[in-house]
């Protein structure tokens, strides 16, 4: 007699789609077959059984000089679960005289006692970090698998420590994840619009071309594959990128890279609307033309670009709106951390651009395999009983009266999914039923994560 069983429900995995019981003993799935016995019986009928959505690019209690990010390590992982994200995966970034592993014990010690569910972290290495790269075997030893390089904003790193910074990655064998924009051609640019009194968040865009966000990429997968690591490039936006990545594909060079739900629903033409609402959905890389969005859609259908994470970084629209006269001091970030996992279903299953199996796979069980999240993203006996029951034909008109992120606006205002999370569960244990998280903030844990 199991502790839990879930019952009558279709299990969809990246690689199969079948009927059968799913068996839970204590934190772990233990065993999936027929007519399998529990202490406690959930059913699914009519319903998918998934591996439960990890998003690996979060920004939860993200400071900046004037705002911080407005979902918290509770909002932020509640929202999530509603959303059928089991785990998250933030960023450390350590103060300049601050070792990395005292850097990730302050940030565990903000999330630890707030989180609803399991998250990891990335240690971001910035300028500071360059001349501390020994320290990268201890931040890796200490479940920082995953290292965060900039090529934009005051943590960019030029070329050389770029170089430097994927070597010393390379020797741990852990895995760079990458912000790539050409830093020096936007800061010309928006220079350049502001001295002429363009302004408005119409130039946000124009002064991050996709070329050049193309030519970062490229220039990244150039020196790691010079150094001889792979790398993962996030948020793309663009189909230059596509092709760029596409072409290292071809070559057999170990890169991946993600898309974002801003790019894949949203167009350029947000921009083009009067302020303040041209302002709120400010984020960078920009959101792109639509022939940039139905490319993103064809390489995700293609496997070009692997995976769906959100980015989420919500800021009000007080925030948002402070500075109405300088586009480029608006906080950039959407939030989007709820709804990936439907919008990915409604407008990516149903709309024929992947099957169900491709879906699992983009919003979880790569993911898992990409981050070095041992226990997570499959449904297989051993594994983290992280499990989502979703209901594939429930209708959710997206609006800030029914997501849940700690922000008075969403960029998917009045979009209607079919297709939603009816029951959420981390390690065995339901965090969500019926669209109420009945989880304890606390319960979630961090995950130490290794290749």
């Amino acid at each position: 007699m199991f502790d839990r069983v879930i019952k009558n429900g279709t299990v969809v995995t990246a690689v199969a789609t079948y009927a059968a019981d799913v068996a839970i003993q204590g934190e772990q799935i233990a065993a999936i077959g027929q007519d399998l016995a529990g202490r406690e019986v959930i059913d699914a009928a009519g319903k998918l059984v998934i591996p439960g959505a990890i998003d690996p690019h979060v920004h939860l209690q993200y400071q900046l000089p004037r705002f911080r990010s407005a979902d918290d390590f509770y909002t932020g992982t509640r929202a999530a679960a509603l959303g059928g994200t089991t785990t998250v995966i933030d960023f450390v970034e350590p103060k300049p005289a601050q070792r990395m592993v005292d850097g990730l014990a302050a940030r565990q010690a903000e999330a630890d006692g707030r989180v609803i569910i399991d998250y990891g972290l990335h240690m971001t290495l910035g300028p500071h970090e360059i001349g501390k790269l020994e320290q990268v075997a201890e931040a890796y030893a200490a479940g920082c698998a995953s290292f965060k390089l900039y090529m934009a904003y005051g943590m960019r790193l030029t070329d050389d420590q770029l170089l430097q910074a994927l070597q010393a990655v390379r020797d741990v064998n852990g895995l760079p994840v990458v912000h790539a924009e050409n830093w020096d051609v936007i800061t010309t640019l928006i220079a350049q619009n502001l001295a002429v009194g363009r302004t408005e968040p119409r130039w946000h865009p124009r002064s991050r071309p996709a070329l050049l966000e193309a030519e970062a990429a490229g220039r990244l997968m150039d020196i790691a594959g010079y150094v001889g690591t792979r790398v993962h490039i996030f948020h793309i936006s663009c189909a230059e990128v596509v092709a760029r990545l596409s072409e290292a594909l071809r070559r057999g060079q170990p890169v991946t890279g993600e898309t974002c739900p801003q790019y894949l629903m949203l167009n350029d033409g947000v921009f083009e609307r009067p302020f303040p609402e041209a302002a709120l959905p400010v984020c960078s890389p920009p959101i792109r033309t639509p022939t940039d969005q139905q490319r993103l859609w064809r390489a995700l259908g293609q496997d070009v670009v692997s995976i769906v994470t959100t980015d989420h970084c919500p800021f009000t629209r007080a925030e948002k709106t402070a500075v109405p006269d300088d586009y480029s001091q608006i906080p950039g970030g959407v939030p989007g951390i709820e709804a990936r996992l439907s919008l990915l279903y409604s407008f990516g299953v149903r709309a024929g651009h992947f099957s169900a199996n491709r879906w699992v796979d983009m919003s979880s069980t790569r993911i898992a395999q990409l981050f070095g999240l041992q226990k997570k993203g499959q449904i297989a006996p051993g594994y983290d009983a992280d499990l989502v029951i979703f209901d594939p034909e429930k209708e959710v008109t997206l609006s800030t009266e029914t997501l849940h992120e700690n922000v008075d606006w969403t960029p998917y205002e009045g979009v209607t999914v079919t297709g939603w999370p009816a029951i959420t569960l981390s390690r065995g244990e339901v965090v969500v039923q019926d669209g109420e998280c009945v989880a304890q903030p606390g319960r979630g844990k961090f995950i130490k994560r290794e290749f």
